[in-house]
């Protein structure tokens, strides 16, 4: 079982990891070659983007454990219909997000309270991006659906040739062109387009289960019934995490320029740190929606134990390198001292998360492989909105703590949410599909 969850979450290690070098490489290459403004729009640009961003991540999330519990009952023809469906979704509501957010960025800067001097930037990067939106909402779709019917290697392939195409381009366009920002959201939208068309012509080439004739997509009412169901939750869940990052964002965006770029760099470090934990607890979703599919309770449970161990070993070093080695892994993002100081101290607060996150990653994997997202969108939406926000507020604010305050926010939160996680999993409601048997008595 051990050796099967590594085997399924290396490669999806490995795809997240490159994935996570879109808005790192964008960010490095932006803070060394166009200085600490550029790096602060690009800051606040990414995590509007990544708000929405979020939302079809979680909603793919909760595509991958439908269509894997589909895969273990056999049942091939719902299967096809929850494909269709999907794309069919996150096309529409990429249209509609391009153009609402497009029309509603400079009031949503202006509301987070956006540094003047990084205005323009944040605002160059933000427009680019949302005009990207169907390229970013295209592959995340499509890497659920792959890593749902069992192939976590293919995603990996495609955004390695986007990421290197990604980088290419930021060098290009922000180091010799000096176009700051907006260079960087080209690059990035350019290099997931790549990867989104790599993807389908792949899978095209190869008899995919999926056409991709018109004839093909299309709203399967049963198909979007449960695709809502279970996707819905895990989107806001993602949503309200956010959310709750932008928070910070705004409030850390009032005591400068300087500040929210160390938090911007603190956050692209923490996309690589939590990657093994994600990527496990992902793995543990999909693995144990297929035994529970198949009936087999005991080993979705040995699967959550076993990626609950594997996360938090990886966790504990990444926790350690980050106690011993901050300077030089925010040197990494700028060379500014001022900047490297304050991350420092954001960091050294910040981090306390990595010795907590694995327990509500996990937990969350296993309740969404069983289908109960429900659970996981309150316990987590209550987390952040109830938690992390007035904790942040209280150490960084009122405490007068200031960034390092700002930083205990998240562990605060995940453990918050670890424990009433457990609570839910020794009161074994969770062994209950809502997926399979809610069918089958339909």
């Amino acid at each position: 079982m051990a050796k099967q969850l590594i085997f399924f979450a290396v490669p999806f290690i490995l795809s997240n990891l490159i994935q996570s070098l879109y808005n790192v490489a964008d960010m490095i290459i932006v803070g060394q070659f166009s200085g600490t403004v550029s790096m602060s729009g690009v800051n606040i640009g990414g995590q509007i983007t990544f708000i929405i961003t979020n939302l079809v991540i979680g909603l793919a999330a909760g595509a991958t454990v439908l269509i894997a519990q589909y895969l273990g009952a056999g049942q091939q023809k719902e299967l096809e219909e929850t494909i269709g469906t999907l794309f069919t979704v996150l096309i529409l509501a990429a249209v509609l997000f391009s153009a609402l957010m497009i029309v509603l960025r400079v009031p949503i800067l202006r509301l987070i309270q956006t540094p003047a001097e990084s205005f323009d930037e944040a605002n160059r990067y933000l427009t680019i991006t949302m005009a990207g939106t169907i390229f970013i909402f295209g592959y995340n779709a499509l890497s659920a659906v792959m890593r749902g019917m069992g192939d976590s290697k293919r995603p990996l392939y495609f955004v390695g040739v986007a990421c290197a195409v990604n980088v290419g381009l930021d060098l290009l366009m922000v180091k010799q062109w000096g176009m700051g920002a907006s260079g960087a959201a080209l690059a990035t939208v350019i290099s997931q387009a790549a990867s989104m068309i790599l993807c389908i012509l792949y899978l095209k080439v190869n008899d995919f289960v999926f056409s991709f004739r018109l004839s093909a997509f299309g709203f399967h009412k049963e198909r979007l019934k449960m695709l809502l169901k279970i996707g819905i939750p895990t989107s806001v869940q993602s949503f309200a995490s956010s959310l709750s990052f932008l928070f910070l964002t705004t409030m850390v965006n009032g005591l400068g320029v300087t500040a929210s770029a160390a938090v911007g760099a603190v956050g692209k470090f923490n996309g690589f740190a939590i990657l093994p934990a994600v990527a496990i607890s992902n793995s543990v979703a999909a693995m144990s929606a297929q035994n529970i599919g198949a009936g087999k309770l005991d080993r979705a449970k040995k699967t959550f134990f076993i990626g609950l161990a594997l996360s938090f070993s990886f966790s504990t070093i990444i926790f350690t390198l980050s106690r011993i080695f901050p300077e030089e892994i925010l040197s990494i993002f700028a060379d500014d001292a001022d900047l490297v100081a304050a991350g420092k101290v954001y960091l050294t607060y910040f981090g306390l998360d990595y010795l907590v996150v694995p327990f509500f990653f996990n937990l969350n994997g296993l309740f969404n492989g069983s289908g109960h997202t429900t659970f996981s969108l309150i316990n987590g939406s209550m987390a952040a909105i109830l938690v992390r926000i007035p904790a942040c507020y209280f150490f960084g604010a009122i405490c007068g703590l200031g960034l390092g305050g700002y930083g205990l926010g998240a562990p605060c939160a995940s453990l918050a949410a670890s424990l009433v996680g457990f609570g839910y999993f020794f009161s074994g409601r969770w062994t209950k599909s809502t997926i399979i048997r809610q069918e089958a008595s339909s």
